[in-house]
């Protein structure tokens, strides 16, 4: 049923049939007329009727009687549920008169003592009946609907009733009876049933119901917690045969009492170990959960780390999985060593079909490699990018080309921090050169040519006999700077210098006519496709059919035997042209130092090169290729190698210049990428606490030893971190009072003011209510509604508060997409003393986007394919009184809570400015962000635009607002 959206149906616990009110409601006469008949369906009919008027403002006075006298006695079990209903909607008091509400005012202002209808005590006689009826079920549901009624009248004199329903021989009587003698303690336990823990915790000592048994301790945990800290304590070793309701009821008294007073952490030890190991995955990652936030001694932590890893090698759903894993990240933050005895089992992991799961697996797993397992996670690793090669055919392709790159980053990583394992890996990895994740593989080993010179004669060998394989450009294009930039010996030199001219061929590098034909004609017939006949056919039980066929033409075998390389110059690629030209120019220049190499074969070489650049410049010229406006600096470029090659003066100035500036540009950006990763490690690091010198230091050995709790206490851990100084959560109350918003004002009759909390999927609103009027509010009711991709789950339901009294309510919204949102409402009540029913708008309470935008890193490939991919963009012209670029480009960053990809030399002056910004929402959508500022000349102020692109328009939409509204914001000084 869905939840009340007005206070008067707060009260509804049933869904009624729409046909009811099917060419309006019947008239109060016809209503009473129909419930005297004697056919159940006609008066269940009526019943229903007559829910719906009263829920709609008629009073209908007459119905109640005619209710009490030929359906309340029925045995039909929808009429008896239908006078469940109408026994909540019926009005149970009589009104009061004008004098009595005049008497008063008079005597001071108070409501006027409210009387109970006569007939409401025919009412309590039923309900007394189906409490003692020999049907159990007829027991246990008036039971349940007991848990309704609020009425102090109408519950007095059921207690005795109720009270005997504890010992019926029926679980499902005794169980709504726990939490009937639950519900009317909670509202009038002094004065109906005072004895009703104790009535509960004798039941709870024979009890053998599972069910039973946890509505019975769920009162005692909330109406008497010494009484359910008793049972337990005498029941210790039975909590894991108690069901897993009761166990998560013994977790959240655990918390409860821990967080009131610390010193009782010792009684729940075992208890919290022995709910580590139950069967049910709920139950586990509670106890896990529990024992992490009450301890954080290494062996509590241990044992929590250690069921996390299991739930997430047991469970097959990736939520879990997901949930589990963050566990598992919060834990790294503070005690990395623990979670490096786990890192085998986490990487288990890694056989999910999920990609998000294996990419979160890997950043848990990343940061705790250290040299002693650095060995066993290579392994692992490599067994996995093999696994992607096999099942590239297979059902797992969609998972291979995005795993297959997070793998090899992982590697790199590894690689780059523990030097010992990067000859291991990085020749399995060069099989990868013709794939999808091809660039990522000859980038990570362009960073080990030039970091470790041992490993360059291997990998430059692999490198010359994989190059015939590599299919995609710009891959091609860093295969051909490597050989160029670090072939240095003789035997090298020749042997890179043959395969690049043997894969090139003669120039000139022009399609000839003859292929260009037949390539256009295969193209045609590729272009049209199959052909379409369709026929009539007799079929075997002699009927006619109508069959049609797809006839596709027979390809024709092509013989291609060309050479990737010559392939991509003869597609018109400029670039690679020039690399290619760049490299044969290094390969002669060096080789000239040689004295291996005989000025014979240099010239060779040398007049070699100089054709294949004037083949290059030809291809560029005539070629109609999209880089057509690259000719000019190809053949300036290409102009220059040939002069410095056949010039002397010009090889003498051009030389020094050609074979090391590359190579000491590149050494230096792989310093800055390593510095800024030092950097950014040591600003993720936690300060040093600090604590003060007259600080009181507990010294646990000195403790008393009354409670015997074992090789462990849980307040050990908390020992050690105030010796240290250390205050787990100091910042919570300014982080909660951050996220707090006044609704109504200190004038309105009712003060209300939310604390906004967002987990991820999730909003919580605790909303505080302060009655600020000498009378009592009845049926007040916080009605909200939400604007944006949110949805109300968990409405607040209504209240009764006091004078001047307060209450905290809650309410719970389900977010499913990155947008900006508005949460709004009014508050309702009736003021108990005038009758009369008040209104109160409240502010709006706007959800900021930044609240689900995560920083996060991509490559600039990765980049650029998600660029041309999405089709929402949002164009944002730069308006803002900021007038140096650095720090335009700092405040957006900070201002959207997003990563910036293009590394950026503060060093560097100049007057215009693009950068590459990227972030992830919490609910996995990408965010990509271009920054394109200049300064202007005339007046030094900053002009641009920053687009947007993202695959759904909210968050293009809401990001756009965002930048709009900072970017004529100062930044903070630092």
């Amino acid at each position: 049923m869905p939840a009340p959206v007005n206070s008067n149906e707060s009260h509804c616990t049933f869904t009624l049939a729409s046909d009811v009110t099917a060419g309006g409601l019947p008239s109060e006469e016809e209503i009473s007329k129909d419930l005297e008949s004697t056919d159940p369906k006609v008066k269940r009919h009526a019943l229903k009727a007559a829910i719906m008027a009263m829920l709609g403002g008629e009073p209908m006075p007459r119905i109640l009687m005619q209710v009490i006298r030929f359906c309340i006695n029925s045995d039909d079990k929808p009429l008896k549920k239908l006078c469940m209903l109408y026994w909540e909607v019926v009005p149970k008091y009589q009104e009061p008169t004008s004098e009595e509400k005049l008497a008063a005012q008079q005597a001071g202002g108070q409501a006027p003592a409210r009387k109970l209808l006569p007939e409401m005590i025919l009412v309590c006689n039923a309900l007394m009946n189906d409490l003692n009826h020999p049907n159990e079920y007829v027991r246990g549901s008036m039971l349940r609907f007991l848990c309704k009624v609020n009425d102090e009248e109408i519950l007095g004199p059921l207690v005795p009733s109720i009270k005997a329903c504890l010992e019926h021989r029926h679980p499902y009587v005794r169980k709504n009876a726990a939490l009937s003698i639950f519900h009317a303690h909670k509202l009038h336990g002094e004065t109906l049933i005072p004895d009703g823990p104790e009535l509960i915790a004798a039941m709870l000592a024979q009890e053998t119901d599972v069910a039973a048994r946890r509505n019975a301790f769920l009162m005692l945990f909330n109406e008497n917690e010494d009484l359910a800290i008793e049972f337990l304590a005498k029941n210790m070793d039975d909590v894991g045969k108690y069901g897993d309701g009761f166990a998560l009821l013994v977790l959240e008294l655990t918390r409860k009492v821990c967080k009131r007073d610390p010193n009782q952490k010792s009684r729940f030890v075992r208890v919290l170990f022995q709910m580590l190991s139950s069967d049910s995955a709920a139950v586990s990652y509670e106890a896990a959960w529990t024992l992490v936030s009450l301890s954080s001694s290494p062996t509590a932590v241990r044992a929590a780390a250690v069921t996390y890893t299991n739930l997430l090698n047991s469970q097959n759903d990736n939520n879990v999985k997901l949930i589990n894993l963050e566990r598992l990240e919060g834990l790294k933050k503070k005690h990395p060593k623990i979670i490096q005895e786990l890192l085998m089992d986490i990487l288990r992991a890694l056989s999910s079909p999920n990609p998000d799961i294996c990419r979160k697996v890997l950043d848990v797993a990343m940061d705790v490699v250290t040299s002693r397992n650095v060995a066993e996670v290579v392994t692992v690793l490599k067994r996995e990018v093999t696994k992607t090669a096999e099942d590239s055919d297979q059902s797992s392709d969609a998972k291979g080309t995005v795993y297959r790159n997070m793998l090899i980053r992982a590697i790199h990583g590894c690689a780059v921090k523990f030097p010992d394992v990067a000859e291991s890996v990085v020749h399995v990895l060069m099989d990868f050169l013709s794939t999808d994740g091809g660039m990522q593989v000859i980038v990570f080993v362009r960073a080990i040519v030039e970091q470790y010179p041992a490993l360059r004669a291997p990998l430059l060998a692999k490198l010359m006999s994989s190059l015939d394989s590599v299919t995609n450009n710009n891959v091609m294009c860093v295969c051909l700077w490597i050989l160029g930039e670090y072939c240095e010996e003789a035997e090298s030199i020749k042997e890179a210098f043959e395969e690049i001219t043997g894969q090139l061929g003669e120039p000139p590098f022009l399609v000839h006519p003859e292929d260009k034909v037949a390539k256009d004609k295969a193209e045609a017939e590729a272009a049209a496709g199959p052909k379409i006949v369709t026929k009539n056919v007799v079929l075997a039980d002699g009927t006619y059919a109508t069959q049609t066929v797809y006839n596709e033409p027979k390809k024709a075998a092509v013989d291609d035997s060309t050479p990737s390389l010559r392939k991509m110059l003869l597609g018109g690629d400029v670039f690679l042209g020039t690399i290619v030209s760049s490299a044969l120019t290094k390969l002669c220049l060096r080789s000239s130092d040689l004295p291996e190499i005989s000025p014979v074969e240099v010239k060779a070489m040398t007049a070699k090169a100089v054709l294949v650049m004037c083949g290059v410049v030809k291809m560029a010229e005539v070629n109609p290729s999209p880089q057509k406006s690259s000719l000019s600096d190809c053949k300036d470029r290409l102009t220059l190698c040939c002069r410095s090659l056949l010039d002397p003066k010009a090889t003498e100035l051009l030389k020094p210049l050609i074979l090391t500036e590359g190579r000491k540009s590149f050494s230096a950006f792989l310093k800055k990428i390593k510095d800024k990763e030092t950097k950014d490690a040591k600003k993720d690091e936690p300060e040093t606490p600090m604590t003060q010198a007259d600080d009181l230091i507990h010294f646990r050995q000195l403790k008393a030893m009354s409670v015997q709790v074992g090789d462990m206490d849980l307040d050990d851990g908390s020992d050690l971190a105030r010796a240290t100084g250390y205050v787990d959560g100091g910042s919570l109350l300014e982080n909660e009072l951050s996220h707090v918003y006044p609704l109504s004002g200190f004038a309105d009759p009712v003060y209300a003011e939310a604390l906004v909390t967002v987990r991820d999927y999730d909003i919580s609103l605790e909303i505080l209510l302060i009655n600020r009027t000498p009378n009592t509010l009845a049926n007040l009711t916080v009605e909200l509604a939400t604007m944006g991709d949110m949805k109300i789950v968990e409405r607040p339901q209504a209240h009764t508060i006091g004078p001047l009294d307060q209450i905290t309510i809650k309410a719970s919204i389900k977010v499913s997409s990155t947008e900006t949102g508005h949460i709004f409402g009014t508050i309702v009540y009736e003021d108990t003393s005038t009758q009369e029913r008040g209104y109160i708008n409240l502010n709006d309470i706007h959800m900021d986007i930044m609240d689900y935008i995560r920083p996060a890193t991509c490559t600039d490939e990765v980049f650029r394919s998600m660029w041309a991919e999405f089709e929402w963009e949002n164009k944002v012209a730069i308006s803002t009184s900021i007038t140096e670029l650095q720090p335009f480009l700092n405040h957006v960053v900070s201002s959207t809570n997003m990563k910036c990809l293009t590394p950026i030399d503060s060093s560097e002056k100049g007057s215009f400015l693009a950068a590459n910004l990227y972030a992830r929402s919490v609910f996995g959508e990408d965010a990509l962000v271009n920054l394109s500022v200049e300064k202007k000349e005339n007046d030094g102020k900053l002009a641009g635009y920053i687009r947007i692109r993202s695959k759904t328009q909210g968050i293009a939409l809401s990001l756009g607002d965002r930048i709009t509204s900072v970017q004529r914001e100062l930044p903070e000084s630092e």
